[in-house]
């Protein structure tokens, strides 16, 4: 009887059945399963699919598939069944974020297309560890299911917050304490020796915040942390109503408990002392200037995720929750909009829309949840008084040709983005029915 070889889907499906079902089974005989072919052309199809500048060897996907990607994956499977296989040094990018530098790694594609392969097998084992308040790059997990579940806390009168930051997060995390932490779940010396080598490339500590399993292995170094509030929420339940609500994304953490008459000031006051020890345990740093202890009910507020969060009245006069897009993040959209049109002043507008474009449909898109309708109006209308500059200056002219070109005419005929509409999150398991 000849048994026909498991599939990657099927594999994959297997492991997070185990993980599951045995929450102390260690796998082992996994390194077989990443060298195999099928693991390595599935990795590479998401590698692609990310696009993403080269690594420090200048190789690009378009160089890669003139040469032949089978001939570029086969070299890689040789050296990884050797055991010979060394990743490089990470290309260091500056990213301006917030006022500040933010160091970007960059792998090479070839090393990107191992981590791929890496995070396929590890994926699923540690998904079946993770905890239901965790939604950083997880599968099926989103950033608007994160907002909505803090949201929904703050309608159920959890209005004392911490607003949790992390001081330098990923480049904090150190190796040792990550490798334990997946040794506990993992038996196989040469996946732990291939992700020892990764590790490696950042020195004794930081995981690159370009690199393909960086938000997994993020993920697995808060997994306490995210446990300790899970046991916070099941010590506290009364009659299936709990008193405490988390959401963390990647590093952005805020924790909401009751406010009822200051009945559990304890449990915030014993939650943030268990936070600080266990993010001690793992020698990851809380910045004492940026982390806030939130009061809802004083008119206060917290962010999360890229949007302000406070309590307001509804139309009905009761006490609801109002979300917001940041200053910042407009602050920062509207820059780079600026940056288009100040560097392509003699561009035809053609040109300058299908710049701006996508850039103001993935903010809206982000952040058209909530109540975004007074930030968007703003938005749309400076935009429109950018492109009539643009149009008038082309010709010479002063001012912003506001009886010579309609706001319709802007949509139809030009194409400017034009779906600023707000729309109430729904998660999608209440949609579909």
């Amino acid at each position: 009887m000849i048994t026909a070889p498991i599939s990657l889907q099927d594999l994959r499906k297997r492991i997070y059945a185990q993980a599951k079902a045995d929450k102390h089974h260690r796998f082992w005989g996994l390194y077989v399963h990443l060298c195999k072919e099928e693991t390595l052309q599935e990795a590479y199809r998401l590698a692609r699919q990310n696009n993403g500048a080269p690594g420090v060897d200048g190789v690009t996907f378009e160089m890669i598939e003139r040469d032949g990607v089978d001939s570029f994956l086969a070299g890689i499977r040789e050296e990884l069944l050797s055991e010979k296989y060394l990743p490089m040094r990470n290309r260091r990018k500056e990213i301006p974020s917030n006022g500040k530098t933010r160091i970007l790694g960059i792998p090479c594609i070839r090393d990107r297309v191992v981590e791929g392969a890496l995070k396929l097998l590890l994926e699923p084992i540690f998904e079946a560890d993770f905890q239901e308040g965790s939604y950083g790059y997880r599968p099926g997990k989103k950033a608007h299911e994160a907002v909505d579940r803090v949201a929904s806390a703050v309608v159920r009168n959890k209005t004392r917050v911490i607003d949790l930051d992390l001081k330098a997060f990923f480049d904090s995390i150190r190796h040792d304490i990550l490798l334990a932490k997946v040794a506990r779940r993992i038996a196989d010396d040469k996946i732990l020796r291939l992700l020892k080598l990764m590790l490696s490339t950042k020195g004794k500590r930081g995981v690159s915040q370009g690199g393909v399993a960086s938000p997994l292995l993020a993920n697995i170094y808060l997994n306490e942390v995210d446990a300790m509030l899970e046991g916070q929420k099941a010590k506290t339940s009364r009659s299936g109503f709990t008193y405490i609500e988390y959401a963390r994304y990647a590093d952005d953490l805020v924790v909401l408990v009751d406010g009822y008459g200051g009945k559990w000031e304890w449990l915030l006051k014993e939650t943030y002392r268990k936070l600080l020890e266990e993010l001690a345990c793992i020698d990851v740093k809380v910045s004492t200037e940026k982390t806030k202890l939130v009061d809802l009910t004083k008119g206060e507020t917290f962010s999360f995720l890229g949007f302000d969060v406070r309590r307001s009245r509804t139309l009905k006069g009761k006490w609801g929750v109002r979300i917001t897009p940041r200053m910042k993040a407009r602050t920062k959209l509207l820059r780079n909009l600026k940056d288009i049109f100040r560097r392509f002043v003699s561009q035809p507008i053609d040109r300058v829309i299908d710049l701006i474009n996508p850039k103001l449909r993935g903010w809206i898109n982000y952040f058209r949840i909530g109540n975004s309708s007074v930030c968007f109006t703003y938005i749309k209308d400076w935009v429109e008084k950018k492109v009539r500059r643009h149009l008038m200056r082309a010709r010479n002219w002063r001012g912003f040709g506001w009886n010579r070109w309609s706001r319709v005419w802007f949509y139809k005929n030009l194409g400017l983005y034009d779906d600023y509409g707000v729309r109430h999150y729904r998660p999608e398991s209440a949609a579909s029915r």
